[in-house]
């Protein structure tokens, strides 16, 4: 550009076409667009070359490695390599002392970047200038994880910065909460069964952002996942815990070929299947009343229908279960073992749905919907088996007299009240029928009700209120020839729970609360019926107490290596009247009776349980954890019985049942493989037992008077050691457990007050679960169990008295049964698979090559001579094929 004589800008190349400034000639605007096109035309050559060279410097790669230096010497190194100078407060630059970074032909920025950000520092380029500067402070990033399909939250998906160790997850209503420094961040957030998403942020103030994740649509070929969730499985220092999604389950073989949650987690490490068909399980040793099973927070007292056959929990209305066989948060108490939290799904808030499934011993049906889109939603689902309907058909005219059925309903609604509030309401129905004619009949049923309240106080702060019911009941109908009785039985439950999640700083997450339970418990009563009034009523007496808790933790992140959870939760145990209350001596003898009034207090059990866990990240594909906590039991199943059933009695801490104490020490190696397709893990345990339960030898257990005359008391202790290998990716998928353990009781008055094997003891379990994407039409799948026989007593020997023979009974679980293995078989066929329309056929075959496994062995007289002894085993199944269809729409 020139000026000429008269001040007039002349562009390079340009004719001056005029020489005055009056009116314009034609030519003039066409001159002036041309040179507004010539400035455009400069000024973009400027910033592309000032663009280039901005894209050269950020791409420039390096290769460094410094260990544990301070950040002045790790700038000194780094200018040494490269153009750039940096600048920044000189008393925040020498703060920083512990810098790591290894480069190999690496974008050096992009790596100082990641490394700063989570020390709040904020990086500004200009040309060769790199300025350094403190944050002034934190912000938080929080919202709600959902689908994008459903509406239904997302709870354990994981929230992290990219190319930084800032990270969290959502919890179990899908919000999570994450401070970070002001600035631009790239957030991955990935769950799994979904597709990863990345969210460029701009973070000024604190800010609210909602995520909706796409299913994942899966290929046949293999892919490659993100290792987020690897990655933070390796951090967390929560032990002992397994997740499983419905997405999961869906196509393992099962008993009838229903899909059953509590049968599933039976083939993972530690947790031990009580016996073919049953629903039961032991977790590390522990009995099955030492599990803590919980329906969107209310305890179900018996997770089973049909005798154990079935669980009572519909796959359909469930989204999701965790397991914690150890070390499990203080917010969770009251049973030994294991916590089985069971989250149902909250209803499609975006459109109707309607799914269910045929099958050839039930039938279920799913419907969900929106009440107000986006805003509210329900969920309706129901389940019932018609073994009954078809024995009816038979020519045995005893067989058409017997009514055997179940049946289940789960309901559900939610409703959003803003940005801040949530209120759910949800409830669990069961029951189950077992009658013979008018002779014999069983009838028991379970009957929750949960209404919580989610509350925002603000983006650090997360509240669930929840008031809880639990009732769960049995009656037994005997009528007979001059026996006309029933036996029954109840527990109901009153829940008040509050809980608030607070994180603190990027380094501490809290979590703070308290829960009371109001306990009534009809422990049995056996009452004539009818005119036979020759039995007279035989009843335990009604108990009451309040069952409260406190309880704080605290997940603390010292570095980026190392994550620590510890926390107490201080439980109390009121006993409280009205009734009698016994003085009972060691022999069971009843030497004083006090009665109290209505609230009258009783004994209170106080008991403080310290939780800890710790991780150490040995480096991006392996850790170590260690953890150790203490439970405490005041509800007991006493059982006379191989196996659960619904005529076990619950009784509650007396003033002489004691609450069971339980302390488990546990360590773990945990380690990715493979590019994170597969996880293997190994972790040993230690638990020790106290006041633990058992029947006399002999014990009349439907005696008039009270239970603890029954009883007596000692320790138990447990150990063993856990492995796990998971393939999670590919058309292959699946895992293999071994668990090597051992658990013994030492009761006073039982077995010369010797330690002898519990009967849930197994020295081996092992597991093999196998899933194959053959085409898009076809899913196979199988698994193997193998385990070491149960403990059981035999008799020692026999004598006659009057020509009948009586057995003697020495050594208390010295014999096993026979080792357990089965073999099930599953194929799903997909039908039809339309956007809005899906079907398929379920198929599968248990116990596939007909192995008879004894659940139980009687010993008698020779039925041909008198003088041996015959020993007689009893199994369920052999061949048990199934087939259903599945439908959705």
């Amino acid at each position: 550009m020139q000026l000429n004589d008269r001040g007039q800008m002349i562009f390079p190349g340009s004719t001056l076409l005029y020489k005055n400034s009056g009116s314009c000639p034609a030519g003039i605007s066409r001159l002036f667009m041309m040179s507004v096109l010539k400035v455009v035309l400069l000024v973009w050559a400027v910033l592309h070359a000032a663009e280039t060279k901005a894209q050269q410097q950020e791409d420039v790669k390096i290769s460094l490695n410094i260990d544990h230096l301070p950040l002045k010497e790790v700038l000194r190194r780094i200018e040494s390599l490269t153009p750039f100078k940096f600048m920044g407060k000189a008393e925040d630059i020498e703060k920083e002392k512990d810098i790591t970074l290894h480069l190999k032909e690496e974008p050096v920025i992009k790596a100082l970047e990641a490394i700063l950000l989570k020390r709040n520092f904020q990086l500004k380029r200009m040309g060769k200038n790199i300025i350094l500067k403190k944050g002034q402070g934190k912000n938080v990033l929080s919202g709600t994880v959902k689908s994008a399909k459903t509406g239904e939250t997302i709870l354990n998906a994981t929230i992290s910065v990219l190319n930084s160790t800032s990270r969290t997850s959502s919890n179990e209503y899908g919000f999570y909460s994450l401070r970070l420094a002001q600035g631009q961040f790239d957030v991955v957030i990935s769950a799994i069964g979904y597709r990863s998403k990345t969210e460029n942020i701009n973070l000024e103030q604190d800010l609210n952002l909602n995520i909706l994740l796409e299913e994942e649509v899966k290929e046949l070929e293999e892919v490659t996942i993100t290792s987020e969730n690897s990655q933070r499985n390796l951090l967390s220092p929560q032990m002992g815990v397994e997740r499983l999604s419905m997405k999961e389950v869906k196509n393992i073989p099962v008993l009838f070929g229903e899909k059953d949650i509590l049968k599933t987690i039976q083939l993972l490490p530690g947790i031990k299947s009580a016996g073919d068909g049953n629903s039961g399980f032991y977790v590390r040793g522990g009995g099955s009343d030492q599990n803590l099973i919980l329906l969107d927070e209310a305890p179900v007292y018996n997770a089973s229908h049909l005798l154990g056959f079935f669980s009572a929990f519909n796959s359909d209305a469930i989204k999701n279960v965790t397991v914690y066989k150890g070390g499990m948060p203080a917010n969770y108490g009251g049973r030994l073992s294991s916590v089985v939290d069971i989250k149902m799904n909250d209803g499609n808030s975006k459109k109707f749905g309607l799914s269910g499934g045929i099958g050839l011993i039930a039938s279920r049906i799913n419907i969900e919907g929106p009440i107000q889109k986006d805003q509210s939603s329900f969920l309706f689902s129901a389940r019932r088996t018609y073994a009954d309907l078809f024995l009816k058909l038979s020519p045995d005219s005893n067989l058409r007299k017997i009514r055997l059925y179940f049946y289940d309903i789960n309901a559900k609604a939610n409703y959003i009240f803003g940005d801040k509030d949530r209120l759910y309401l949800s409830g669990y129905f069961g029951h189950d029928a077992l009658e013979r004619g008018k002779k014999t009949g069983i009838d028991w049923g379970n009957t929750t009700a949960t209404l919580r309240w989610n509350h925002l106080f603000g983006p650090k702060l997360f509240s669930n209120t929840s008031l809880i019911f639990s009732n769960y009941q049995y009656q037994n109908n005997v009528n007979g020839d001059g026996n006309n009785y029933n036996i029954f039985s109840q527990i109901r439950d009153w829940n008040l729970k509050e809980e608030m999640q607070w994180n603190v700083s990027p380094k501490n997450a809290l979590s703070f609360g308290f829960n009371v339970i109001h306990h009534t418990i009809k422990p049995g009563e056996i009452s004539s019926v009818g005119e036979d009034k020759s039995l007279s009523t035989t009843s335990l007496a009604w108990r009451y107490a309040f069952d409260n808790a406190l309880f704080v933790s605290n997940v603390w992140k010292p570095s980026e290596k190392f994550n620590l959870t510890y926390g107490l939760r201080l439980s109390s145990f009121a006993i409280l009247g009205k009734g009698p209350y016994y003085d009972i001596d060691g022999n069971g003898k009843i030497l004083d009776t006090l009665n109290y009034g209505p609230g009258q207090l009783v004994k209170n059990y106080l008991n403080l349980e310290p939780r800890v866990a710790a991780s150490y990240q040995l480096n991006e594909w392996s850790s170590v954890k260690a953890s150790y906590g203490r439970n405490t039991q005041n509800m007991h199943l006493i059982s006379n019985s191989t196996s659960s059933s619904p005529t076990d009695k619950w009784l509650a801490s007396t003033n002489n049942i004691k609450p069971e104490i339980a302390d488990q020490w546990s360590v773990g190696y945990y380690r990715d493989l493979k590019d994170h397709k597969y996880e293997l893990s190994i972790e040993s345990y230690y638990k020790d037992l106290k006041n633990q339960i058992d029947y006399r030898n002999g014990a009349d257990i439907f005696t008039n008077k009270p239970i603890e005359t029954q009883l007596l008391y000692g320790i138990g202790r447990s150990y063993g050691i856990e492995f796990q290998l998971k393939k999670k990716t590919g058309r292959l998928t699946g895992w293999i457990s071994y668990t090597l353990s051992k658990s013994e009781r030492k009761i006073d008055g039982i077995n010369n007050n010797q330690w002898y094997n519990a009967r849930q003891d197994r020295t081996h379990d092992i597991a093999i679960v196998a899933i194959y994407a053959l085409n898009e039409k076809w899913t196979l799948s199988a698994n193997w169990v193998f385990y070491t026989g149960d403990a059981v007593t035999f008799p020692n020997g026999k004598y006659k008295v009057d020509d009948d023979v009586y057995f003697y009974y020495t050594n208390k679980n010295a014999y096993r049964l026979p080792n357990y293995h089965r073999l099930d078989l599953g194929a799903t066929r997909q039908l039809r698979k339309r956007k809005n329309y899906s079907s398929e056929l379920t198929f599968s075959l248990y116990n596939a090559y007909g192995h008879q496994n004894p659940y139980q062995t009687d010993f008698r007289r020779g039925k041909f001579n008198h003088n041996i002894t015959e020993a007689v085993e009893y199994s369920f199944f052999r061949f048990i094929p199934s087939v259903s269809y599945n439908f959705k729409f």
